[in-house]
């Protein structure tokens, strides 16, 4: 019964073939009556198509992924690869990536071609949702931004029949009115509509090109998808898309406008898909997605943190008279304290919290109340470490302090204060909703007088030896290189605010000393040298500075920089930050004076030498998302802004875009027209399920230019000092027990 009604469907897209004009027309109009009868399905699991966005085949679907999802797909035809990613950015915006390699597409049919590796961005708004009575409409571009092969926009609609059984239908331009198209009706409201711009070609990439959107003809298409059974969809679609570029220069087979598929799904994540395309090719693809908002590693790798002891247990151990100041030493945490000397009392603090890997750099304690200044080397959220130091106080403090607050630092530096009562901890560690309601007796502040150092907390050094992944992804010449290697990295805290940090690299194994590409560009080689980078440096310096951090005033955070910043640059900086800690908003200035390293990464300096500098605002929307908005001075002497909107999870987890524009023409600035780009950070917690402040962080680039290039500077103020304060503290809370 299955494979018949999926049959009939599909003899009835050959009617349409056939019948096409005016009798399309027709059918839509009947196609959204049909469309009326029946409500939306729940819980369905989306199918993604060949562009990696949801989707039946080549064509779109009205349906937006599940708020947050991510999702990776590989797809192959002939001698096409197309690697994509899709971001549902908010509930109804979705945002996509796409790689493609296409061979022998460069020269005309029997001529002989070359290979394109082609970069385009998506984007599609969710209209309105489907309900008993309405399908759901969706409006989308496809490459908007990059070299027009897959040029199209579209308008379309998604009804369910059933929970088995979606039909959609919908309207296309660009690519998605080349086959069977007709004479646009938005020409009814303006007769430009009726006729789409030439476009500037593949040598011209990267600007939006808004005089091309929704213009020309237009073309209807649709399809059907059939979930037979748990695991197994089947599709049937008939394309709007002629395919003729690809049929003039690759010689690719249009025998009909039918597309035919059926996807397999494995899991709840990855499903793998085969496709009868245009009665000639077949094509695979592969989908991976995912929601950052889980964890993929096991929950508990980490340990449980210690229980609250019963003060009067606590009133057993004895910390003499009150003292300001504290030592560190070593010592072991007990369950229950015992009579001890002052010494062994200050010290018994400071090991209880390095058993929870926080660290104690000062102590205060006056009449009922304490003064902790915190670091924290391990926990990403950093109510976690915030919880643990208040319990280990519980534990470990004289019963008569009521009062516990904490101090969170970074480099030496008081970023927020965060005042606890101790009796509220003995009665939210076991209440259903503790974390709600501790975050809101909890009383969160700009931080007062500096809390004493302790004696022996500086110098402070930490160091490791790890491996490293460097990848160079999408570039125009080659989809990814990378260098795998290993990285000698180290921090030496000198006295508060005052720190050296460096990191040497080796590389191992890797392919990024191949790249042959040469630098046009007429700017300053500011970024565009990098594969001379790669090519002259074995043992390469990455990063060696000295920092000063420190308060000049209330809500105002400083620092002082000199050193090797990244592999390309070196200098001086400078920079302010106002951020009070209850505000989503901060406003920022940095100023630097830089010159270009030597190519080999070691200790020298070319003679390129350049003063740069930036007013910032940065906006906590809520929800995660926050946003960016910087502008001065570039690398190459450019001016201009950039703007960033990043959504970050409260795991860590974190997604993003961004563009610059500068006073650099597009033709001066090259392929690409201006920088943009996706930047991706994942945390090791979320991969592994352990605490780590660690992850790994990528900017994903159609090309790198040197036009609206900025310094990538260490211990910037901004992600630092917000960790600390309300807004991101509220985000984070309900790790605050864990």
């Amino acid at each position: 019964m299955v494979l018949g009604m999926f049959w009939g469907f599909c003899r009835g897209l050959g009617v349409l073939w056939a019948f096409r004009g005016a009798l399309g027309v027709a059918f839509c109009g009947g196609l959204w009556g049909v469309l009326s009868l029946s409500g939306p399905a729940r819980g369905e699991v989306l199918h993604y198509g060949s562009y990696g966005s949801p989707g039946l085949i080549d064509m779109p679907v009205a349906q937006a992924a599940p708020d947050g999802q991510f999702s990776l797909s590989m797809s192959f035809f002939e001698n096409v690869w197309r690697g994509q990613m899709q971001f549902q950015i908010t509930p109804r915006l979705s945002g996509g990536f796409r790689y493609s390699i296409i061979d022998g597409y460069l020269t005309p049919l029997g001529v002989g071609g070359g290979t394109v590796y082609d970069r385009s961005f998506d984007v599609s708004y969710l209209l309105s949702e489907e309900t008993r009575h309405a399908p759901s409409l969706m409006i989308g571009l496809r490459d908007f931004g990059g070299t027009g092969l897959y040029e199209s926009e579209y308008i379309v609609a998604t009804k369910h029949l059933g929970d088995r059984l979606t039909v959609t239908g919908g309207l296309g331009w660009g690519r998605l009115g080349s086959f069977g198209g007709f004479t646009n009706p938005l020409g009814l409201i303006d007769t430009r509509f009726e006729r789409r711009p030439v476009p500037l070609g593949i040598g011209v990439t990267g600007k939006v090109a808004f005089d091309r959107f929704f213009r020309g003809d237009a073309a209807l298409f649709g399809g059907v998808a059939w979930q037979a059974t748990d695991r197994l969809k089947l599709l049937a679609e008939y394309s709007s898309d002629g395919y003729v570029e690809e049929v003039w220069r690759m010689g690719f087979e249009h025998r009909t406008p039918l597309n035919f598929g059926v996807e397999y799904r494995r899991s709840d994540t990855t499903s793998f898909s085969g496709y009868l395309l245009h009665g000639a090719q077949l094509s695979v693809q592969m989908t991976y997605s995912f929601d950052p908002r889980r964890d993929r590693g096991r929950n508990g790798i980490e340990s449980a943190p210690a229980p609250i002891v019963p003060r009067d247990q606590v009133a057993a151990a004895s910390w003499g008279d009150v003292v300001t100041g504290s030592g560190a030493g070593s010592g072991t945490a007990s369950g229950t304290p015992s009579r001890v000397g002052l010494p062994d009392g200050r010290a018994r603090l400071a090991a209880a919290l390095a058993e929870d890997g926080l660290a104690l750099e000062g102590l205060e304690i006056g009449g009922t109340r304490a003064r902790l200044a915190l670091r924290n080397p391990r926990y990403g959220a950093l109510p976690e470490a915030l919880g643990r130091a208040a319990r280990q106080m519980a534990n470990t403090l004289p019963p008569e302090i009521e009062t516990f607050e904490i101090v969170p630092v970074a480099g030496g530096m008081a970023l927020s204060s965060v005042t606890l009562a101790r009796s509220d901890l003995e009665d939210l560690e076991h209440a259903l909703d503790g974390s709600w309601q501790s975050f809101a007796r909890a009383r969160i502040a700009a931080p007062g007088a500096p809390v004493p150092v302790a004696p022996g907390a500086y110098p402070d050094l930490h160091w490791r030896l790890t491996p490293y992944l460097s990848p160079a992804l999408f570039d125009p010449d080659d989809p990814v290189r990378a260098d795998l290697g290993v990285q000698l990295s180290g921090t030496l805290g000198l006295a508060p605010g005052l720190m050296l940090s460096g990191a040497v690299r080796a590389p191992v194994v890797g392919n990024r000393d191949q790249a042959t590409r040469v630098s046009t560009s007429v700017l300053p080689h500011v970024r565009s040298d990098v594969v001379t980078y790669d090519t002259h440096s074995e043992i390469a310096l990455s990063v060696l500075t000295a920092d000063y951090l420190f308060r000049p005033g209330p809500d105002l955070y400083g620092r002082v920089s000199a050193g090797y910043f990244e592999p390309m640059f070196g200098g001086v900086s400078g920079e302010l930050l106002w951020k009070p800690v209850d505000s989503r908003l901060g406003l920022g200035i940095e100023l630097n004076r830089v010159a270009q390293r030597a190519y080999d990464q070691g200790f020298g300096f070319q003679d390129y030498a350049v003063t740069t500098g930036h007013v910032s605002a940065y906006y906590d929307f809520g929800g995660g998302y926050v946003g960016q908005l910087d502008a001065g001075r570039y690398l190459a002497g450019d001016w201009g802004a950039t703007v960033t909107l990043d959504r970050e999870f409260d795991n860590g987890f974190r997604v993003g875009g961004f563009f610059t524009l500068t006073d650099v023409p597009f033709s001066t600035f090259g392929e690409g027209a201006f920088d943009k780009g996706i930047r991706l950070s994942i945390p090791v917690e979320w991969l592994a399920g352990m605490p780590s402040r660690r992850g790994f962080s990528t900017v994903i680039r159609p090309i790198q230019r040197d036009g609206g290039a900025r310094v990538e500077m260490p211990n910037r103020l901004y992600e630092m000092v917000r960790a600390a304060h309300a807004p991101e503290l509220q985000d984070r809370w309900g790790r605050f027990w864990r």
